[in-house]
């Protein structure tokens, strides 16, 4: 039964005339989830890492309970780095080698990567260096699937659904983000801090997303775009055709196809494919505007200032007077939930209606005066580097990390995978 309810969930395909009703069905939002596991990786690993390596039973094995400031601030800084690391190399290995395997092969393969990668955190007796090489694995695997899914999904997407299931990418970064902040707070509470398995049990968890993605995406479908780029017609055919519900030769099929195809031949003609070609082709005068807009957006939202709020969300709110492991990990919990939330209703009821452009000038605006006000106070009363009292202008800075997740999670949060 196609996925159709009234009102703001009812797709507005303006892109031919007679849209089958048929193609909105649940397996085309089934492809999005199951590629989406990698995001959940992404999502997992960034909420769940400040606050484990944070944990009593982490430090004591890694022998970092009695360590200077100093040197706890370099350890954190040292397996935050080495994952982003990874991320970076993983996007560039990515782009080299999916228009020879395909993405959904490529997705395979960064589950089975991404698992490696946590077998040899897990399996550190208090070894950094494991925990180094097992971060920058899953770096790899998660820089690489990153650049993949928003593809894979938009290839697949039917026009009118193409950002919300695009969202369904970030829905599942936030969603695996709680899991990431609430696993912590759940280990701090119910197991002992001499136990090893206080640590390991939230680094473990990583296998659950590597593991969904690995074994779900055999069942999906390869993209219908990249098999008609590698001359297979009619394998694209039966996968457009299983994708959308449809018969193979159903005139919106064929409409479909031969779209595709004439966007091939135009870029082939253009640009003929060849790495020299590929390299050059970004800089015309048609496409470097759009490149510099989508590599603008996506460094942009990295330096908003969320990537401190995710990595280090723990030390934040001690500096600004919560203390306590138990009190500290429940305020991030709390945090990941507001982001979440937010990011769902954007995704699933605005995103394809109202556009982007204006939530993004909104939530802009919203976003950079919460992080001014924190940026102010922490200048103001030296909360990096001292105790802090527990006033009004305290209160009013946890108040303002919530502002800034709500505005963040309906612009800079999914906005920019979408344009890109």
């Amino acid at each position: 039964m196609p996925l159709l309810v009234m009102g703001f969930l009812t797709p507005r395909d303006l892109s031919s005339g007679d849209v089958p009703k048929e193609i909105y069905n649940f397996r085309i939002y089934l492809l999005a989830f199951c590629a989406s596991m990698g995001s959940a990786m992404f999502g997992y690993d960034s909420a769940f890492i400040g606050g484990s390596i944070g944990l009593a039973s982490f430090k004591s094995r890694f022998n970092f309970t009695n360590a200077s400031p100093s040197a706890k601030s370099a350890l954190s800084a040292n397996i935050v780095s080495t994952f982003q690391a990874g991320c970076f190399f993983g996007c560039i290995l990515c782009w080299l080698i999916t228009r020879k395997l395909g993405r959904r092969s490529i997705l395979m393969i960064c589950g089975a990567l991404f698992n490696v990668g946590v077998i040899l955190e897990i399996a550190s007796p208090g070894i950094l260096g494991l925990i180094y090489a097992g971060r920058v694995v899953t770096g790899l695997a998660v820089g690489a699937s990153s650049m993949i899914i928003p593809t894979y999904i938009s290839e697949c997407a039917p026009p009118a659904l193409r950002g919300r299931l695009v969202g369904i990418f970030e829905i599942f970064i936030q969603v695996s983000q709680i899991v990431g902040f609430w696993v912590n707070y759940g280990v701090q509470l119910h197991i002992s801090n001499s136990s090893d398995t206080q640590w390991r049990l939230p680094f473990g968890l990583q296998f659950v997303p590597g593991t969904l993605l690995l074994f779900t995406m055999p069942f999906q479908p390869e993209s219908p775009r990249w098999l008609m780029q590698k001359n297979c017609a009619g394998v694209a055919r039966k996968s457009l055709a299983r994708i959308r519900k449809l018969p193979e030769d159903h005139p919106y099929v064929n409409w479909e196809i031969e779209l595709i195809n004439s966007q091939i031949v135009e870029e082939s003609e253009r640009n003929p494919s060849t790495i020299i070609n590929h390299l050059k082709g970004p800089f015309t005068a048609k496409i470097w505007p759009r490149l510099l807009i989508g590599m603008a957006l996506m460094l942009l939202q990295n330096l908003s200032g969320i990537n401190a709020l995710n990595y280090y969300s723990p030390t934040i709110f001690q500096s600004i007077g919560l203390s306590g492991d138990s009190v500290k990990l429940l305020a991030t919990g709390i945090f990941g939930i507001v982001k979440t939330v937010t990011t769902m209703v954007y995704m699933i009821f605005i995103i394809d209606r109202f556009g982007r452009r204006v939530p993004m000038l909104v939530g802009s605006v919203g976003a950079a005066f919460a992080m001014y006000y924190l940026g102010a106070y922490t200048a103001k009363s030296g909360s990096f580097s001292g105790e802090v009292p527990k006033d009004g202008g305290a209160y009013i800075a946890i108040v303002m990390i919530y502002v800034f997740a709500v505005f963040y999670a309906f612009s800079w949060n999914g906005i920019p995978w979408i344009f890109w």
